[in-house]
């Protein structure tokens, strides 16, 4: 057991006690604590029967104190539940949930109950007004995604910006994430990256979008399904060309799986055929193409029907990614100075 003190709305101090870790020698956590007592205060969990699975070197949980606080959670293996995740939802007043059917199996799993609202596209709008409400009144507020980390391709960020946009405290609790596992093991550089989300369904119009994406000097990142995954890798072969790339998919699960090589193989590899499971893809950034003189030439004198050679020179500099000093001179050359 790990007593944790949680503000009230008053200012005073709560102190209540809950489990905040995972006994190691099982799958996971089912854990039974008996009902609240109706003259509980809000948000509190009475002892625990248990003694606790952690040695008294473990670090103390901090006060879980009014602010809207975003809970990543698992994205496969529930063993990846941090404890100031479980701190959070213990203490939390108001669960705000993707999909309330997933989160109340996630909590079940760690023995926790707790309020659950629904916060999906449809919702969003609503649960952010309820939160803030919540908010001033000195409540805690989680919000949490069907897996990984909220506010990356997920509804939640209509709440968050809200809650920011209020003067409300909004505090992250780090985690999982299918975006950071897939880089940590595709073996491709990680120092410059661009997440992009889902490309559109139709062809045409994910060409459209990776074509917006291609000059990008850094590593991409794409969410994808399996029965596109095929079409979406040979549409990503034919407008980035040739780049290593990785596809990831059934993180931290049991058959977790990560196939490497270039985008024109992974589009005919068996394994990316329909696979199921969610599916990162990871690509490798561009080489820089450098810019021939006759492209230089016509991009300046384009620009200098537009601008004078200082100026031309810098929007040729930097949409050629060339120096400055020639392209301005090269200007002066063309204008027969």
């Amino acid at each position: 057991m790990l007593a944790v003190q949680r503000h009230a709305p008053g200012g005073e101090s709560v102190a209540f006690r809950h489990f905040s870790g995972v006994d190691p020698a099982a799958p996971f956590a089912t854990l039974h604590r008996p009902p609240l007592s109706p003259a509980a205060p809000s948000g509190t969990v009475p002892p625990m029967p248990d003694p606790s699975v952690f040695p008294p070197t473990a670090p103390p949980p901090r006060p879980v104190a009014s602010g809207l606080y975003l809970v990543a959670t698992p994205i496969g293996n529930l063993r990846d539940m941090t404890l100031r995740a479980l701190d959070v939802l213990a203490a939390a007043d108001l669960v705000l949930a993707e999909d309330t059917r997933v989160t109340a199996k996630l909590l079940s799993a760690y023995g926790l109950k707790a309020k659950l609202e629904r916060c999906d596209d449809h919702a969003s709008a609503r649960a952010a007004e309820g939160a803030i409400e919540r908010l001033r009144a000195g409540e805690v507020v989680a919000l949490v995604s069907d897996a990984g980390t909220p506010m990356v391709n997920d509804p939640g960020f209509v709440v968050a910006r809200a809650v920011i946009a209020a003067g409300l405290p909004v505090h992250p609790i780090p985690g999982p994430s299918s975006l950071l596992a897939a880089l940590c093991i595709a073996g491709l550089p990680a120092d410059r990256v661009l997440f992009a989300g889902f490309l559109p369904a139709k062809s045409g119009a994910r060409r459209a979008a990776l074509e917006e994406v291609r000059t990008a000097r850094q590593t991409l990142v794409f969410f994808e399904s399996g029965p596109r995954l095929a079409d979406s890798l040979a549409d990503m072969a034919a407008v980035l060309g040739p780049r290593p790339a990785a596809v990831a998919r059934e993180l931290t699960k049991m058959y977790e799986e990560c196939v490497r090589g270039s985008l024109a193989d992974l589009a005919v590899d068996p394994r990316c055929q329909g696979p199921k499971g969610e599916i990162v893809i990871v690509i490798a950034p561009g080489e820089t193409e450098v810019a021939s003189e006759a492209d230089v030439d016509a991009a300046l004198a384009e620009a200098m029907t537009r601008l004078p050679p200082g100026e031309a020179a810098a929007e040729v500099s930097k949409a050629l990614n060339l120096p400055r000093k020639p392209l301005y001179k090269r200007a002066l050359e063309m204008q027969g100075r």
